[in-house]
């Protein structure tokens, strides 16, 4: 792994109004389950210590139960997006390829509870595509909705779900759709204001042309019938996560043909590579405290993470890795009130499935102070 150097991108570019509908009422919660922003290096934690099951517990030997405790739900199709729900314990993660997107539930002792199907959404899961990204609504305890990032027969887009039932309502539309290059994600970093990641629908060209919603970070304040995308960032390739960590750093993974990035995005407007890994770990999705990024690896199996100096933000030293071949190839990622960083795997299409993927795993961050490099 190769530390960059400190590439810039001057911010700005406005594309004209999207296909927005329908409304969503917001006020000044954040859709994160945490009252406080998480951190993985301060003596004292700001969030809940990461739970451990009791020494004694174990599950029945029974099919689709793996054995390990750090497995929430097991024999799911292909994963896709997944995001922590205010409970702290459980959460939304959606099938890529079937479009479901299911409630799953940690427990540390016997048999776990089966999925819930909370919605579905048609999707066109060729190459990439499908369900790849989630966000819960700022006010996702009061009015249930999420927002997805789907691919269609026609494009890229993202949706609005209610868990309540109803149809899936566009909110961006028009994104281009290729052979590959259509993975997405989406975050809010404000209770107005949307970020999403767009890859470049297998075609770099996309990714520099500022009348294409190919390949860009986009910003979408107020979303709402007639709202505007504005361009933050240009020349994403194969889109990874967009993360923020409520301190006003927003963090962003890409896979170009050189490379796999992690850039951040601080206040001033300003994107700048932190880290670039020439070897193509495989960077996905991305889960941000004040002082860290976890960025699940697809080809490198592990879940990396980048510490970042708490008044710089700059990453001066290797990612660790956690939990290296332990679950196979990781692609969403999220912090979860319990502590943890939520994962979902991607084994079934090209990784070496077992009987018990595709899954969702909680990974311990990293121990404090002592440079560990998390669990075998």
């Amino acid at each position: 792994m190769v530390r960059a150097g400190a590439g810039r991108v001057v911010l700005g570019m406005t594309l004209g109004a999207v296909l927005l509908s329908g409304c969503a009422r917001f006020d000044d919660r954040a859709s994160s389950p945490f009252t406080t922003e998480p951190t993985w290096q301060d003596a004292e934690p700001k969030t809940t210590t990461p739970k451990t099951p009791p020494s004694n517990a174990k599950r029945p030997d029974l099919p689709c139960v793996d054995p390990d405790l750090a497995v929430v739900v097991s024999c799911l199709d292909t994963t896709g997006g997944l995001v922590a729900l205010p409970d702290g314990g459980s959460a939304l993660v959606a099938e890529r390829t079937t479009g479901r997107i299911l409630k799953v539930v940690a427990t540390d002792e016997g048999e776990p509870p089966a999925p819930v199907e909370v919605a579905k959404v048609e999707v066109d899961p060729a190459g990439d595509g499908g369900v790849t990204g989630l966000a819960l609504s700022p006010t996702y305890g009061e009015d249930g909705l999420v927002y997805a990032y789907v691919t269609t027969p026609s494009d890229n887009r993202v949706v609005r779900i209610s868990t309540d039932g109803g149809a899936p309502k566009p909110i961006l539309t028009g994104i281009p759709k290729g052979a590959n290059g259509n993975r997405g994600s989406i975050d809010f970093t404000a209770p107005d204001r949307m970020l999403v990641l767009t890859g470049d629908a297998g075609n770099p060209a996309l990714a520099g042309d500022t009348g294409s919603l190919a390949g860009k970070l986009l910003r979408v304040n107020a979303p709402a019938p007639g709202a505007a995308a504005e361009v933050m960032v240009s020349g994403i390739g194969v889109a990874g996560g967009v993360c923020s960590d409520g301190k006003g750093s927003i963090w962003i993974t890409d896979r170009t043909a050189t490379e796999d990035r992690l850039q951040r995005i601080g206040a001033d407007g300003v994107a700048v590579k932190a880290w670039t890994w020439p070897d193509h770990p495989g960077v996905a999705g991305c889960a941000a405290a004040t002082d860290a990024v976890a960025i699940s690896m697809t080809n490198q199996k592990a879940l990396a993470v980048a510490m970042a100096d708490k008044n710089t933000h700059a990453v001066t030293a290797a990612p660790s890795l956690l939990a290296q071949d332990k679950y196979g190839r990781l692609d969403g990622a999220a912090i979860g009130g319990d502590g943890n960083i939520w994962v979902g795997t991607v084994n079934k299409p090209d990784g070496n499935p077992n009987q018990y993927d595709d899954r969702v795993v909680r990974i311990p961050p990293p121990n404090k102070g002592d440079g560990s490099n998390g669990p075998d």
